[in-house]
């Protein structure tokens, strides 16, 4: 039995509809439509119509109408946060006390902040304790229009606590309207107890790769690479490594130095994420390839960095997406609208190529073609927002929220009622 629906009716729907995956998109590209309604079979969209003919159709056919609040309704594809490290115990609010205060991050590390403090966190905590504390912040991203987010393991590194890290993310996926998809960075940096970087990696390929294949916990393997993490001759060899055990390849790249957006780009990586360090070189090979550029607004705003150059990227051809890395210590903001639209503003990104790359280049990096966009056979994914005009929701750089949304044609966030 289908089960059918109609919502409706929305002052305009910002459909994304026929827009390009790659390269610069023209705001008279967008496809606006107005009073229209939504059809909805078992979860997928299956009409985007004038409200007023649907809602016949739907009387005749005896569908459920799901009228809206009173108001002028704005609607648009539900986010997608494709770059997330919201598994995690405690903060690290020292680390950025430090930070605006002048030290560097990497003086701090050494020091015994950055990563390695959410590893030790992170490791005392339970299994049970991170599920809460990631449902928790699923449930916050819902609010905030997010439909679809990436999370990554990586503070846990050693076999037991990544596994513990990846259950709980599975745990959560099971939890959550939104839809999960998880990733394996136990190759975030050297764990304390290793002072090798080869052997350590070929510890997580003989131990942790089985367990993860075993236990279904993901399909995707990530790796910061930096001289300071894993350097470029180490991270291929890990990478290929993955790629032969059969699972999807992202990268932590060009976040300080250059090396990692080319190894992804060789390796055929869904994506590359960071790309603050990105020169002229890495972006026209960026524009030649299939690789999602990813870009990270809520690091370079949490380490006072300049923001990875996503105008010129899009520019040469790219595919750019834009996540916000939401982590506890370099980018513990996570409020994707907000930091879409303040990058919007700094590099001069169309309107079309914002909603572009909060959408469906998001789902590309993550490798789903059904959602995204409001079309035909896509997934019911949608937010309302409660103004006049689609163009008011950039311009309140993140302060108009969404006030409804719906996950597989399920509402799942409502602020106003």
């Amino acid at each position: 039995m289908e089960n059918q629906k109609l919502i409706g009716s929305f002052k305009q729907a910002i459909t994304l509809r026929n827009l390009p995956f790659k390269g610069a998109i023209k705001d008279s590209s967008l496809e606006i439509l107005e009073d229209v309604g939504v059809w909805i079979i078992d979860g997928k969209i299956a009409e985007i119509d004038s409200f007023e003919v649907l809602v016949k159709k739907a009387l005749d056919e005896n569908v459920d109408i799901l009228e809206l609040p009173a108001g002028n309704w704005v609607l648009t594809p539900g986010f997608i946060d494709c770059h997330t490290h919201i598994c995690f115990a405690g903060n690290r609010s020292k680390d950025y006390a430090l930070r605006i205060a002048g030290e560097s991050y990497l003086n701090i590390a050494k020091a015994g902040g950055g990563i390695l403090d959410s590893v030790r966190k992170t490791r005392a905590a339970e299994e049970e304790d991170l599920t809460g504390l990631t449902l928790m912040r699923t449930f916050e991203m819902l609010t905030e229009g997010v439909t679809t987010a990436e999370i990554k393991s990586g503070y846990g590194l050693s076999v037991e606590d990544e596994l513990k890290m990846l259950r709980a993310i599975q745990r959560v996926s099971l939890q959550t309207p939104m839809d999960v998809v998880s990733t394996c960075l136990a190759a975030h940096t050297l764990p304390p107890e290793f002072t090798d970087k080869k052997l350590y990696l070929d510890y997580l390929i003989s131990e942790l790769f089985p367990k993860i294949k075993e236990e279904n916990l993901t399909k995707r393997i990530d790796i910061f690479v930096e001289e300071t993490a894993f350097p470029y001759d180490l991270a291929k060899y890990y990478l290929q490594k993955s790629k032969e055990a059969g699972f999807e390849l992202t990268i932590h790249a060009d976040q300080f130095s250059t090396a990692g957006s080319k190894l992804a780009i060789e390796l055929e990586a869904l994506s590359a994420d960071h790309l603050e360090a990105s020169s002229d070189l890495e972006i026209k090979m960026f524009g030649e390839s299939n690789t999602v550029a990813v870009v990270l607004p809520g690091a370079s705003l949490g380490l006072g960095m300049s923001f990875a150059p996503a105008r010129k990227l899009l520019d040469a051809g790219a595919c750019v997406a834009i996540s916000t890395d939401h982590n506890p210590g370099s980018a513990p903001m996570g409020d994707l609208l907000l930091q879409a639209s303040v990058l919007a503003a700094s590099q001069k990104l169309s309107t079309a190529e914002t909603w572009a790359g909060i959408t469906f280049r998001a789902a590309k990096a993550l490798n789903l073609h059904d959602r995204g966009r409001l079309e035909k056979y896509f997934l019911a994914d949608m937010l309302a927002f409660a103004c006049d005009d689609y163009r008011e929701i950039l311009y309140w750089q993140g302060k108009l929220k969404p006030e409804l949304v719906w996950k597989n044609g399920e509402e799942v966030g409502r602020h106003l009622l």
